[in-house]
């Protein structure tokens, strides 16, 4: 009679190496204690999305912040689904965010001792540990079509019967060593099923590094470990290779979940410890009020794509992500005076059991408040390579006068509190039109939100004589104390104080002086530190603007 042994070697007969040699090839990581091992493994099937960057950040923080490992695999077993150069664009995204493997797989080949990194290339790592579950008599070959399996399905759902391959429906598993083997000889088309030892209506419990204790349905599935192409399924590769390259923590998303008896109940098998599990959670959107995941078909901020394309910077992006990690980190960043999320102590244990809302409120504020600290001489060349890909208007301005551009994207910038007007690089080309004669005339041309109270002839007057009166590359303060001696003079009150004390008394206060020489110069009542424009603009080009606004 034939063992499990003489079909293990039927079915992999080129398979001589054992779990021991596996063990010798890809020995224990000699790190410091407390270091984590994580990953970040994905399917090269379409973008990078929102929640995978989510993933990959969390995955790089642990290990950075614990001295450990990070590292990049490469999930391409489904190729029905892989995208081809769609592996090599993630990990592009992902450099932009500073998140860099510190081994995996690469564009240009693997780095790391633990590879390949690249899971269609490991499947003679897989058939080793198959044979041996095979030997074991823990894993068997099923021959069961796709026609009868469908026909399978179609019993259960008409009869109120839990679906799935297992008990009295794994019908393969019945089958005698010599029955398997008869039909393998024969030539019929098989996969490899793991049989497993579960029972559904008992409960098994797991720490989760976020959630705390579980407790959930055993598996008694008997799944499909090797495909009829000779690649494994997520199931098994998970964890055959987080085994192998000694991953301590696995971050995935929070719909793993119920996949995690499978993988427990595999390790179990194998005599293998189970590294920890921490389930992040999804990242959802309010929709008409109802909260849903954030979807790749139906909201573009999904992709992180789209978020760098409209101009958020990748740091901001990272800062906003990890106020969504951890419920603390907004304290920390007020009591620290920092947005480094490198500095930031992260703790899967401040994270949130529910799903993290995309609030895009919150994204541009700490997008204004991150993008405020960068430095002008930083920041230019970031908007420039941005501009560059993404807005032709706002590249010919810098282009026009590079020099000119940076004087205009530093103003109040490089100072203690620092201005925030911006939080995507789109906001600045539409806010810095005024500085530009062609922009402005078309801006004078729609019309000057001047308050009615004041008449032509007044404005004339004023205008005027603030053109030739007050003073120009002086001080803020110098320059300061001239707008009040004209507006003074025009008939402002020199302070507010006076102004509410008498208002029928005066044109104004001499904020509403400033005022119109704002809005002369800029076409609106906001704009930035008005004598850092005038000083942007120079002498000259200021006068010829309040004459021509005076005398329109």
């Amino acid at each position: 009679m034939a063992t499990n042994e003489d079909l293990a070697n039927l079915l992999f007969p080129e398979v001589t190496e054992t779990i021991d040699d596996l063990e010798k090839r890809f020995p224990e990581r000699h790190l410091p204690e407390g270091a984590q091992v994580t990953r970040f493994a994905p399917s090269p099937t379409g973008f990078l999305h929102t929640g995978s960057l989510f993933t990959a950040f969390i995955a790089r923080t642990v290990a950075k912040q614990s001295g450990g490992v990070y590292f990049f695999r490469l999930e391409d077993t489904d190729t029905k689904r892989t995208i081809a150069g769609s592996a090599d664009d993630l990990i592009g995204q992902l450099a932009q965010f500073g998140i860099v493997a510190d081994e995996g797989y690469f564009p240009d080949g693997d780095k790391g001792a633990y590879g390949p990194y690249q899971q269609s290339k490991r499947a003679s790592i897989y058939k080793v540990v198959i044979k041996e579950l095979i030997k074991q008599g823990k894993a068997y070959p099923d021959f069961m079509t796709a026609e009868e399996l469908a026909a399978l399905r179609k019993f259960q759902e008409e009869n109120k019967i839990l679906p799935g391959y297992y008990g009295p429906y794994a019908r393969d598993r019945r089958l005698t060593v010599n029955e398997a083997i008869e039909k393998i000889k024969a030539g019929t088309p098989w996969v490899i099923r793991y049989r497993s030892q579960g029972d559904h209506d008992k409960k098994i419990k797991f720490t989760d590094r976020i959630r705390g204790t579980i407790e959930i349905a055993d598996n008694d599935v008997d799944i499909v470990i090797l495909k009829g192409d000779g690649l494994p399924t997520y199931h098994f590769a998970h964890v055959v290779d987080d085994h192998f390259m000694r991953t301590t923590i696995v971050t995935r998303g929070e719909e793993w979940i119920p996949s995690t008896p499978i993988h427990l109940q595999l390790f179990r098998d194998l005599g293998w410890k189970a590294p920890k599990y921490a389930h992040l959670p999804v990242i959802m959107k309010l929709d008409h009020g109802n909260k849903r995941k954030l979807s790749k078909r139906k909201d573009p901020e999904a992709a992180v794509s789209y978020l760098l394309k409209i101009g958020y910077p990748p740091q901001a992006i990272l800062v906003y992500l990890m106020s969504i990690a951890n419920s603390n980190f907004e304290e920390w960043t007020l009591s620290n005076h920092s947005f480094d999320v490198d500095k930031f102590p992260f703790s899967f244990s401040k994270m949130s059991l529910d799903g993290a809302l995309f609030d895009e409120g919150k994204l541009n504020w700490f997008s204004k408040e991150t993008m405020a600290l960068i430095p002008t001489k930083d920041l230019v060349p970031e908007v420039t390579k941005w501009a560059k890909e993404n807005d032709a208007a706002l590249m010919a301005k810098i282009e026009a006068d590079p020099a000119y551009f940076s004087r205009i994207l530093g103003i109040e910038r490089d100072r203690p509190n620092p201005r925030k007007d911006y939080a995507r690089y789109q906001d600045i080309e539409p806010a810095i039109r005024f500085f530009y004669e062609e922009d402005y005339a078309k801006i004078v041309a729609n019309g000057l939100p001047f308050n009615p109270r004041y008449s032509a002839s007044f404005l004339e007057k004023f205008l005027g004589d603030m053109a030739e009166k007050m003073r120009y590359g002086v001080s803020e303060s110098e320059w300061w104390n001239s707008v009040k001696e004209v507006a003074s003079q025009d008939g402002f009150a020199v302070s507010n104080k006076d102004y509410k004390a008498n208002p029928s008394a005066y044109q104004g206060s001499v904020s509403d002086a400033a005022e119109l020489i704002r809005i002369a110069l800029t076409g609106s009542k906001d704009s930035p530190n008005l004598h850092e424009i005038i000083e942007i603009l120079g002498e000259k080009r200021v006068k010829e603007r309040l004459h021509a606004v005076a005398n329109h």
